[in-house]
């Protein structure tokens, strides 16, 4: 027979969340919070985000472009092959750029923004650049069967210089005769030069790039207001000066509000995109089964290749693009912020910027958020040399993130990880950048040693008490042996002594008769005085 009541067996908790585990949130939490924790998370995600936009766009070039390659009278796969080809010459262009070490980098700076001015020059000379009549800008230059666009590379130019000539500079001592505003200056100069090309889009672009640079470089906000006051002003003059830049504007602000007007004149890309779009719905119609690409959708393979992604992919295909990019800013200023280099920390920043803004421009203009302006999605769309730059700017962002302090440590402790035994890349180091590499050498000789952390240790607190203890001499005519050098070994007594600061002087000591200033003993006291100092 019990007494008392006989208790009732618990209900087991049949929720997502139980009294010994953890929830499904809690789980996904601490598996991204342990991945973040990791030294190498940064430079693994920044190299796998790169290469999957790389192979999603080669596919999404394929798909796009078919019809109009076998239209020119090749076959199928002939845009998709050259791009395939574009896309491993980039690869090998980040390579490059994996292998070189931050401080050449640093040092080739200079040469990199003469030579990209020298480009934007040249390209204004008829006979040079070209591109007017294809495209309406004449941003082209021509060498033999390669083409390319001069700001492309400026931009990787004044993202690496500015770094350059930014990083580790002190506050600002006037208000306008600075080095940011020095910067500022070099900037719009080469805005300028894109501007005349004809392609605002692409000076549009640029001017994104530098003011991302001040503003990493920490310029006051105010600087930054004006300048967003001169690009509105700008767009608003474009907007109101006529031609094909004002059309722009006017299909934009009716695409924002949903009502085209001329679908089969000035609206017709952006309304042919708007369908392809709403063709895809959720899951998409399949991959290489859209319709707009069958010549209804102007420039399916470059400016709207988007579009494309959002007819066959869907809703979760335009979302996992756009997931793709928002993780590559993520990771990017990720690594900016971790970096104690300046220079890394500013290329890395800027240049992750410039990519992810080109991005989301492109994006938006296709859904209607933002006037068309003719830039490219980076490393999707079609390209020649602008995928070759594209990735090899991702390769300087790849190594601003091998060299973070974590990095560099685990790498120095465990080894290489098993990619950069398969591309060859040298362990990372940890020495920071300087602005000269003489001043880097020169100051290499004057240096001073740097201090032996074991030695100062020895100096303040003596011997460990693990040591080996050195074998102390034995008194000639007694035979008995000292005490002090044992004591020296690592006593107590002997590591007071020197941790204190004050070592034990022999005037603190019992004086030995007959040592003493003027004072004279017999031989037989100095004898009779070591023997009982001997036995103590």
């Amino acid at each position: 027979m019990t007494t008392g009541a006989a208790k009732k067996p618990a209900r087991p908790q049949t929720g997502a969340k139980t009294r010994t585990g953890l929830g499904i949130r809690e789980r996904i939490s601490g598996a991204w919070n342990d991945l973040l924790a990791r030294p190498l998370t940064d430079y693994i995600m920044i190299m796998c985000i790169v290469v999957i936009l790389s192979c999603l766009g080669v596919v999404m070039v394929y798909s796009s472009s078919m019809t109009w390659s076998l239209r020119d009278g090749g076959s199928v796969w002939g845009t998709a092959v050259r791009q395939g080809i574009m896309i491993v010459l980039g690869f090998f262009a980040m390579w490059v750029a994996l292998m070189m070490r931050p401080q050449t980098i640093r040092n080739l700076s200079n040469v990199l923004l003469v030579i990209s001015i020298g480009l934007l020059l040249a390209v204004q000379i008829p006979g040079i650049g070209t591109g007017k009549e294809e495209v309406g800008s004449q941003s082209w230059i021509a060498l033999g069967p390669v083409q390319f666009q001069p700001s492309e590379i400026a931009k990787v130019a004044i993202a690496v210089w500015g770094a350059h000539y930014l990083a580790g500079k002190g506050p600002v001592q006037h208000w306008f005769n600075n080095h940011l505003m020095r910067f500022g200056a070099v900037g719009a100069f080469m805005a300028f030069l894109i501007f005349m090309e004809g392609d605002a889009g692409m000076a549009m672009s640029f001017v994104l790039v530098v003011l991302f640079m001040l503003f990493f470089a920490g310029i006051a906000m105010g600087w930054i207001a004006i300048a967003g006051v001169l690009i509105i002003a700008g767009l608003a003059v474009l907007a109101l000066g006529g031609g094909f830049r004002s059309s722009r504007f006017e299909v934009y602000f009716d695409a924002l509000f949903g009502n085209f007007h001329d679908v089969r004149g000035i609206a017709f890309q952006s309304y042919q995109g708007f369908l392809s779009l709403a063709d895809g719905s959720g899951l998409g119609v399949g991959l290489g089964q859209s319709r707009a690409k069958w010549f209804y959708l102007p420039e399916a393979k470059n400016d709207f290749i988007f579009a494309i992604i959002g007819e066959e992919l869907g809703l979760w295909g335009g979302a996992l693009v756009i997931a793709l990019f928002a993780g590559l800013l993520y990771f990017g200023l990720r690594t900016a912020k971790k970096s104690h280099d300046p220079f890394l920390g500013l290329m890395a920043a800027t240049l992750t910027a410039a990519v992810v803004s080109q991005a989301f421009i492109n994006i938006g203009y296709v859904v209607g958020l933002l006037p068309v302006t003719g830039i490219q999605l980076p490393m999707i769309s079609a390209g020649g040399t602008s995928a070759i730059i594209t990735l090899a700017s991702m390769g300087l962002l790849i190594s601003c993130a091998r060299h973070e302090p974590e990095t560099v440590s685990a790498m120095a402790s465990y080894g290489r990880p098993a990619i950069d035994r398969l591309l060859g890349l040298r362990e990372p180091s940890s020495e920071l950048t300087t602005s000269n590499a003489k001043v880097r050498s020169k100051n290499r000789k004057t240096a001073k040693p740097k201090p032996n952390p074991q030695r100062e240790t020895r100096e303040r607190f003596g011997d460990p008490v693990t040591a080996r203890r050195a074998q102390a001499p034995r008194n000639k005519r007694t035979g008995v042996q000292s005490e002090a050098p044992r004591r020296a070994a690592g006593s107590v007594r002997g590591r007071n002594s020197q941790g204190s600061g004050r070592a034990e002087r022999p005037q603190d000591r019992s004086r030995a008769p007959g040592t003493g200033s003027g004072k004279q003993g017999s031989r037989s006291q100095r004898d009779d005085w070591r023997d009982n100092r001997n036995r103590r």
